[in-house]
């Protein structure tokens, strides 16, 4: 018959039932196996419970229905083949109040089958038998998170060692008390650790995984435990792990590891992750960005600035889920902005949640230049309430005065104002002198703009009324 269906809880051993002196149970025939175990307990007292069990219970009866002349035909040796037949593993019989003793029928067919019998005492209730079943069973549970818990705290320090990789299967291997090994892609062993074992079988199951293209794998066999977990997106590496036995939470342990080796095995072994981590190693050392862009994938990018629309600070999850969706996994999230670094190929579209200010295109040498574009660009986005905005890049009549004379005359131009107080009165221009939507974009009061931009006005003795003032400093502000 089919494996029975069973409860997502630790069975408990026959044996710790029997050991609870409160019951006084006592086995009266049967095998004394230490490997059986109790699913569940149920109480019928039908002649024939088999449509009734679901398997691996404790049946327990009084031997209501038992009629008066079964113990000279087949009656008993019918009723245990079905309850075995059913996938019963133990069966529990009440003295008192219909019998005073166990039938000796019932006793001869349950050696015959290879049925447990239990012999229940008086003072021992049905419903007292399956409470101190489930109170077994909680404690199986509880041990068994305890050691899952254990395990996996134990895992994530050994991931973070110097040796990682190494570290993670010594912590498996002796947490299942068996063996763990992991191969590269090319199928030759990369590290191992614990009591070699089951080498042959477990070859078998590692080409099952990656052949069909499977995540998991597991079989018995020669008396071993053997499974096998594909570890990330196609990268090719695979976790093996050969145990004596299989101990509940031995399967959510050997997932945290493949997991925790996905991650360390994945990024720096894909080819856009070594070349991001290149690339940072190259600057880091003074290389110059038009020199490591090529590793990042081109020589022409944007810079996306975005901000959520709600009141919270964006969190690096939804940050790493804008770089995808966007296209880019070069993301950092500084306090409230989220900036991504795109190539120019992959178009930005407005997404949902999000306000998003993007530069022109630029290159690697640029891209301090772009950084600000797009700042300027998430501000105007924010104070207009648009998803999306991209910065100007059309000729305008200030790009035919050469850039150093204009860059020159800006620096003339606006030597009185300090950033702060530049930045604002960029913002102010560019929103047509909206006081308030000047407020949203800077994140300040109304009042503080007014206040700034009356400072501005008394520093560079400007008139900021007159039209003719206000395009002459905003051309000397896109050159600053």
């Amino acid at each position: 018959m089919p494996d029975p269906a069973v409860p997502p809880t630790p069975p408990v051993p026959l044996a710790a039932l029997l050991a609870r002196e409160d019951l006084g149970l006592r086995q009266i025939a049967g095998p004394a196996d230490p490997a059986t175990v109790i699913h569940w307990a149920h109480t019928s007292e039908m002649a024939d419970p088999y449509p009734y069990l679901l398997g691996g219970e404790l049946l327990l009866t009084a031997g209501v229905h038992i009629p008066e002349a079964a113990g000279s035909g087949t009656y008993f040796d019918d009723y245990v083949a079905r309850v075995v037949a059913a996938g019963g593993a133990a069966l529990g019989f009440g003295l008192a109040p219909v019998h005073d003793t166990v039938p000796r029928a019932l006793v001869a067919a349950c050696d015959t089958y290879g049925l447990p019998l239990l012999e229940v005492p008086p003072r021992t209730t049905f419903s007292g038998v399956a409470r101190a079943v489930w109170q077994l069973m909680a404690q199986a549970r509880h041990a068994e998170l305890r050691r899952v818990t254990e395990a996996q705290q134990s895992l994530a320090a050994a991931a973070s060692r110097p040796d990682p990789v190494p570290s993670v299967l010594r912590q498996l291997a002796q947490r299942v008390g068996g063996w763990a090994v992991l191969y590269g892609p090319d199928g030759a062993e990369v590290a191992a650790a614990g009591r070699r074992q089951g080498d042959g079988e477990l070859a078998r199951l590692i080409t099952l995984v990656t052949e069909r293209s499977s995540t998991t794998a597991a079989e018995t066999a020669a008396g071993l435990h053997l499974a096998a977990y594909a570890l990330g997106a196609g990268h090719g590496f695979v976790l093996g792990v050969v145990a004596p036995h299989r101990a509940p939470g031995d399967h959510t342990i050997a997932s945290v590891a493949a997991v925790l080796l996905s991650l360390l095995t994945g990024e720096h072994q894909s080819g856009s992750g070594a070349a991001r981590s290149s690339a940072l190693v190259r600057m880091l050392l003074g290389a110059a960005a038009e020199d490591v862009a090529p590793l990042l994938g081109g020589d022409r990018w944007l810079v996306v600035h975005a901000r959520p629309d709600g009141p919270a600070a964006p969190d690096p999850v939804a940050a790493s889920a804008l770089g995808t969706a966007l296209g880019s996994p070069l993301v950092d999230v500084a306090r409230d902005v989220v900036r991504v670094l795109l190539p120019a190929e992959r178009e930005p579209v407005p997404q949902p949640g999000w306000t998003l200010g993007i530069s022109a295109v630029s290159g690697p040498a640029e891209w301090a230049v772009a950084d600000a574009q797009a700042g300027r660009a998430l501000a105007r986005a924010r104070a207009t309430r648009t998803g999306l905005v991209r910065y100007g890049a059309r000729p305008a009549l200030a790009d035919l005065v050469p850039e150093e004379d204009a860059a020159a005359h800006a620096r003339a131009l606006l030597a009185p104002l300090s950033s702060a107080l530049a930045e604002t009165l960029r913002t102010w221009l560019s929103l047509h002198g909206s006081w308030d939507r000047t407020a949203v974009a800077l994140d300040v009061h109304r009042n503080t703009v007014r206040q700034r931009i009356a400072k501005c006005g008394a520093l560079l003795e400007l008139d900021l009324d007159d039209p003719d003032v206000r395009m002459e400093l905003w051309f000397a502000l896109r050159r600053s």
